[in-house]
């Protein structure tokens, strides 16, 4: 079982949460612009890598805040974890 760090309530079993998928997926600045190729890439296309991997998990049976997570995919590991509105954390050798 994953345990999680809520920024807000603090350490939680990973039951209480719902993940979201990638994190920091930027979304077009002009949709009507780009082509369904393009369109259909940012809706469907993810990372699926072994090792580390930047997640949006929520805290439905909590707060319900929405939070970033950057976790190892092969060792369940949470490395960090950091509200939507701080910057990215770069760890050394992450590759992600």
């Amino acid at each position: 079982m994953i345990r999680i760090e809520c920024p807000w309530c603090g350490l939680r079993s990973e039951e209480e949460f719902s993940c979201g998928g990638q994190s920091h997926i930027a979304r077009p600045a002009n949709p009507a612009a780009v082509s369904d190729r393009e369109w259909a890439e940012y809706l469907y296309q993810r990372d699926n890598p072994k090792g580390l991997h930047y997640e949006r998990w929520r805290h439905s049976y909590g707060c319900r805040q929405w939070f970033n997570v950057l976790r190892d995919t092969v060792s369940h590991e949470v490395k960090t974890v950091y509200r939507m509105t701080d910057p990215k954390p770069e760890l050394e050798g992450n590759g992600a």
